[in-house]
């Protein structure tokens, strides 16, 4: 089956994909946009989060075909400039705040929590730590202990309301 859909704001097709297949396998194997991770396979860790039609979504829970026609938005597109390609433009606050504070260890958890930060503060500009922490919940991170992740949370949400 072919999958169109537009990705990161670029109309993007996706050839012979099988009835069966993630959207998070399609995002990663087939479109090489490697940021969103496959750790659970079971919407349980949040490190497949991306934005579907502007909800997040655990990608990995989405069969490919639910993309037709709709947008997709991963890490690779939440960037200041709002660049569609990876790399098409400067790295977010969210994305800036995670390498400042050291909430970045192994990386693995890092994009869905970089896509449900943006999500919540695209929601509450300024989050208190308990709307952070439900915010954040269905993101799994076994390296940070969350404090630094917090840390990022609440650095980004400063610099974005500076940058208003």
């Amino acid at each position: 089956m072919r999958v169109t859909c537009t990705v990161n704001g670029s109309p993007t097709v996706a050839d012979d994909v099988w009835e069966g297949e993630s959207l998070l396998f399609v995002l990663r194997e087939r479109l090489g946009l490697p940021g969103s991770k496959n750790a659970c396979e079971q919407g349980e860790c949040g490190s497949c989060t991306v934005y579907l039609d502007g909800v997040v979504v655990c990608s990995c829970l989405v069969a490919a075909g639910q993309a037709q026609d709709r947008d997709v938005r991963t890490v690779e597109g939440i960037t200041r400039k709002g660049g569609g390609e990876a790399g098409g433009g400067d790295l977010d606050a969210v994305q800036q705040a995670f390498l400042d504070t050291g909430a970045v260890q192994c990386g693995f958890c890092t994009p869905g929590l970089i896509v449900a930060t943006d999500d919540l503060l695209r929601r509450v500009p300024a989050p208190d730590d308990l709307t952070i922490r439900e915010a954040l919940a269905g993101n799994l991170c076994r390296c940070t202990g969350y404090e630094k992740i917090m840390e990022a949370v609440r650095l980004a949400a400063a610099r974005r309301a500076g940058a208003s």
